[in-house]
């Protein structure tokens, strides 16, 4: 991981609730929750994500780039 970011106190404490729910480690539940925000942002709001991107390097991995349907 390039760069780890801190969370405050009340978003620690929600991803360890969330985690402790999923019964999963913390990592996996916020990468989790990572991948569903981009498939629901994909679907919602096509595009956007992408158009702002800086970094094209994954757009075939990325839940931002979801092909039409």
């Amino acid at each position: 991981m390039a760069y780890t970011p801190e969370l405050s106190q009340i978003g620690s404490a929600t991803l360890r609730r969330l985690a402790w729910y999923r019964g999963k480690p913390m990592t996996e539940t916020l990468e989790s929750l990572l991948q569903a925000t981009g498939l629901t942002m994909a679907e919602v709001k096509p595009g956007e994500v992408c158009s702002k991107c800086r970094d094209k390097s994954i757009c075939d991995q990325c839940p931002f780039d979801h092909p039409a349907e």
